[in-house]
């Protein structure tokens, strides 16, 4: 028996904690519960592994670098006060979005599954196909079936990246529509009282 395991065969907390802080530590993406147990060679709980992530979140409190639960699994990440400090090593500017992405993209978040013709409805103008393009080819919107309508149009959903890149663990944390300012426009929201 090596010096980690116990008599039981489980491993002994601390270095549970090491091994899953390590994973975390070192994969590209987040990882999912189910591949954090695979860690292991004995058989371990989805409840024990949820207890030494918390415990691991714990350790990590009050430091520049956090672990979060994201809608695909755990992940360090910086913390956003040190954003500033991380930009410098990389002056790399962002991808910007224009505001009929935005908005478009804002549709389909609170509104989902949704149509084409369903953002144009609330946007009051039409929505470009490169719009729609745009935001599959970042991995944010995907087409999650299809209306039982003439025509069958696509339904549109957010990605579990859409939710990773805005660090979110689902959609029930998106921050009420109505801290979000004037995102989409007036009259849309008039249209939708």
């Amino acid at each position: 028996m090596s010096a980690p395991e116990t008599e039981a065969g489980l491993y002994d907390r601390a270095h549970m904690q090491k091994v899953l802080e390590t994973a975390l530590l070192v994969a590209p993406e987040p990882l999912s519960l189910n591949t954090l147990k695979t860690l292991f060679a004995e058989d371990i709980s989805g409840q024990l592994i949820n207890s030494l992530l918390e415990e691991i979140q714990q350790s990590w409190h009050g430091r520049g670098v956090e672990l979060i639960k994201l809608a695909s699994g755990w992940r360090f990440r910086a913390r956003l006060e040190m954003q500033p400090y991380l930009e410098r090593l990389n002056p790399e500017k962002p991808p910007r979005y224009s505001r009929a992405v935005m908005e478009t993209l804002a549709i389909v978040a609170y509104k989902q599954p949704v149509t084409r013709g369903d953002i144009e409805e609330i946007r009051g103008v039409t929505v470009s196909s490169q719009i729609i393009q745009t935001l599959k080819e970042r991995g944010w919107l995907d087409v999650i079936g299809h209306k039982e309508v003439p025509g069958r149009p696509e339904l549109l959903g957010t990605t579990r990246q859409f939710l990773d890149d805005l660090g979110l663990a689902s959609l029930s944390t998106l921050p009420p529509l109505q801290e979000l300012g004037n995102l989409i426009l007036p009259e849309a929201d008039a249209a939708q009282s």
